[in-house]
Order: structure tokens, then sequence, then C-alpha cells
């Protein structure tokens, strides 16, 4: 799909993923906040796991996707 300039649009795959990051990390950021809010003590290795969750996932699904769309090319 190219635009009327010649310019090539984003990949599905990428506008996907980008819709999906900015919904995990409003949730994510949702579950961060009322775990501080209403948790009585929270361990710091606790608040860790959060903050790695809410950045590896988004990061390792764009790298499976760059990938995938290596491999296809590739062909």
């Amino acid at each position: 799909m190219t635009s009327s300039k010649g310019t090539a649009s984003i990949p599905m795959w990428k506008r996907s993923w980008i819709l999906f990051t900015a919904i995990w990390v409003f949730v994510a950021l949702l579950n961060a906040l009322t775990s501080l809010a209403f948790a009585e003590e929270i361990p710091p290795d606790r608040q860790l796991t959060l903050l790695t969750v809410a950045i590896a996932v988004p990061a390792t699904l764009y790298a499976a996707g760059w990938l995938r769309e290596r491999l296809r090319r590739g062909r």
C-alpha cells in the first residue's frame, strides 16, 4: 500500500504493535498505580517485576514482528 506521493506506509504488523503497546502500557500503568495506591507494602522486587513486564512484552513482540518480516523478505 502506498500513498499518493509514492512513499510506503507503515506495515500492518507495526500498526498492530503500536495499538497493542499503547493499550499494554496504559493497563500496566493502571496496575502499578493501583498497587501503589491500595497496597499496604509492596516489595521492591514486585515493583521491579511490574516495570520489567511492562517494558519486556512490547519489546519482545516488536522483535518477533521484525524477525518475521526479515524472514519473509528473505524468501
